[in-house]
């Protein structure tokens, strides 16, 4: 990769390294300067710009994260599109991340210019979060090195174990003159963990603290159909011949190991009888702090086996201890994790395609449906789960050829007030915790769901991307992704042209998309614009 600074002579299809202000107009970091762009600058008295040229032997950040992402994707994840040499990847169920952390290790150690970070090995996840991102450090990465990064990707690196609901056993005992409220709190302990593990039953057997009657109430347990079964001995076991591994043998099944390098958690035991897991319950497990037991029912819960030796290699990280200079995250608020952002669709469904004449554009059939029902279509294979579909002219027709499509309707009354009256009935329906909104037109047939991932994985409010467009050759379209800050100046537009007035007046937060083709500028207005495109199509 070439790197330092170009005049403007040599300056076309180079990649910005640092971002340049010229009058209100922004040319962000990262933007590949097409010959309007350097037209622009020139006219604006910039002689040269620090930027980064490709080489044959490189390739693209944004080419190379997405080609690691989807290499690394196991079951149960989704990968973000790339944007700056990042790709994101998320849960898509409720469960624990397994991931290889071996090989994670390998492909750091590749290149500098090739990097992944995930969540903890084993950490519950829930749907939506963050589990794993790729960034490609400078602009491209070497093409050698990255090729033998994906050779070490004969298969993913990580995937999603989703929760499994069962149903569960707990042999509670009892010494003789014990307190049988001991066992209220035996069971709510455990049940208060599943809780948040998917839909789980609990069938509990109390017993005397005695070999022989724990064993006939695993075997009991075992026969109802119960996996895996815990045991709350009402005494700690401190040997292989105490009662509850001799309990596990006499029901036919061995101690497969005693102990763990986990504080608090020392005092569990890892056994089986046939292919049911019985496990012997440390007595911290009485107490909702996180304790050793929690690391080993959460992958049982999500049928990820347990060995003795996975249980010997968690003693890095296994203090959990709470001491002053230390307190544990559940000593106070949680951190949250990071979650792809909500965001919604509007689709703007109501004008009243004047220039189109008698006919109305968005019901034009293209491809064998609507073309607002095309655009809807996308929309969903996005993965948006919230789309609003505003309507106004011909509001019947409009529905009906929205019918199979995911959407909710909200009617515009004052649709003839042109465009921002669409957007601010859109803008009124949308659920409180979204986050940022598409606003869609119903008359772009070409856009696909990869330009909407593209924008949704551009958006970042923290990083200063509060409003991403899309742009093609250096020339901006649509849709136009807007954060919830500018909601409230939304439901304040006027006029024909919606919320472009808040690009121009905000742009260190615009964030500019380059997208591979010209679907984001095309648009059908007329009818030979309608016939151009039918014709080629």
């Amino acid at each position: 990769m070439i790197f330092g600074e170009l005049a403007l002579s040599q300056a076309e299809g180079a990649i910005l390294a640092h971002s340049v202000r010229v009058g209100g107009r922004v040319f962000s970091k990262g933007r590949v300067l097409s010959a309007q762009d350097i037209a622009d600058l020139n006219a604006s008295g910039v002689a040269s710009v620090i930027a980064a040229r490709l080489e044959p032997g490189d390739i693209g950040e944004d080419a190379a994260a997405n080609s690691l992402a989807r290499a690394c994707a196991g079951t149960h994840i989704t990968v973000g599109a790339a944007f700056t040499g990042r790709a994101n990847l998320f849960a898509a169920m409720d469960g624990l991340a397994v991931i290889d952390r071996t090989l994670v290790d390998e492909i750091n150690l590749v290149d500098e210019s090739i990097t992944i970070a995930t969540v903890t090995p084993y950490e519950p996840v829930e749907k939506g979060q963050m589990v794993a991102t790729i960034k490609i450090i400078p602009f491209a990465a070497p093409r050698g090195k990255f090729d033998r990064a994906l050779a070490l990707l004969p298969q993913p690196l990580l995937r999603v174990a989703p929760w499994r609901g069962r149903l569960t056993g707990l042999v509670s005992t009892l010494l003789p003159g014990g307190k049988k409220s001991l066992l209220d709190k035996n069971l709510a302990a455990l049940t208060g963990r599943l809780a948040h593990m998917g839909t789980h039953q609990v069938l509990e057997r109390p017993c005397p603290h005695d070999a022989g009657a724990v064993a006939a109430m695993i075997r009991e347990l075992m026969d109802a159909g119960c996996s895996p079964v815990f045991i709350f001995g009402a005494s700690a076991i401190v040997d292989r011949r105490d009662v509850i591994p001799a309990a596990i043998e006499a029901a036919g099944g061995e101690v497969l190991h005693i102990g763990m390098p986990v504080d608090p958690g020392n005092l569990l035991l890892l056994g089986r009888v046939g292919n049911v897991p019985v496990v012997g319950l440390p007595s911290c497990a009485r107490s909702p702090k996180l304790n050793g037991f929690d690391w080993v029912l959460q992958r049982l819960m999500a049928d990820v086996p347990v060995t003795p030796e996975d249980i010997m290699r968690m003693g890095a990280g296994g203090l959990l201890k709470e001491i002053p200079t230390r307190p544990q995250p559940r000593a106070g608020r949680a951190p949250v994790a990071r979650k792809a952002p909500y965001i919604a669709a509007l689709l703007l469904a109501a004008g009243r395609s004047q220039r189109m004449g008698p006919q109305n554009k968005l019901l034009t059939r293209l491809g064998g449906r609507t073309m607002i029902a095309g655009v809807a279509a996308q929309i969903e294979a996005a993965g948006i789960s919230t789309c609003i579909a505003v309507t106004g002219h011909e509001e019947k027709q409009v529905r009906a050829a929205l019918t199979d499509c995911r959407v909710t309707f909200v009617h515009n009354p004052d649709y003839v007030q042109g465009l921002s009256s669409s957007l601010r009935a859109g803008i009124k329906a949308l659920p409180e915790d979204v986050e940022g909104v598409l606003v869609c037109l119903g008359d772009m047939p070409d856009i696909r769901a990869d330009h909407l991932r593209k924008l949704i994985s551009a958006f970042d409010p923290a990083e200063g991307r509060a409003i991403c467009v899309p742009t093609f050759q250096g020339k901006r379209g649509n849709p136009v992704l807007f954060g919830a800050r500018f909601f409230a100046e939304m439901l304040h537009v006027s006029g024909d042209t919606g919320a472009r007035h808040l690009i121009g007046e905000n742009q260190d937060l615009v964030c500019e998309v380059p997208m591979d083709d010209a679907a984001v500028l095309l648009d059908l207005d007329t009818p030979q614009a309608m016939s151009e495109y039918q014709r080629l199509v």
